[in-house]
């Protein structure tokens, strides 16, 4: 299954992904300067929160590629039953 990520699908998910590695830089430094371990955790939760989102929006991306594959009757040479499982395996492994 290959990702086709275009225009506003990519950026979005690519501001994501730099917001979560400007995050977690400054969990870095938080913790490099000795800051209290509140601000630390909730810092790293949004960093958290960013590659989750990250991860769906890509795995949703997928499923909707999928979907208008199958509708416009072009095969992958896998079956959808396989491609369903597959899909719902990297979903499951965000939650």
């Amino acid at each position: 299954m290959e990702l086709d990520l275009a225009g506003a699908e990519l950026k979005s998910v690519l501001n994501r992904l730099r917001r979560a590695q400007g995050q977690i830089s400054g969990v870095i430094r938080m913790i490099e300067e000795g800051r209290d371990c509140e601000e630390v955790v909730t810092q790293l939760a949004a960093a958290s929160r960013a590659l989750d989102r990250a991860g769906f929006a890509i795995i949703a991306t997928g499923l909707q590629q999928c979907l208008t594959d199958m509708e416009n009757g072009r095969r992958t040479g896998e079956d959808p039953d396989q491609m369903r499982a597959r899909l719902e395996k990297l979903f499951l492994s965000l939650a």
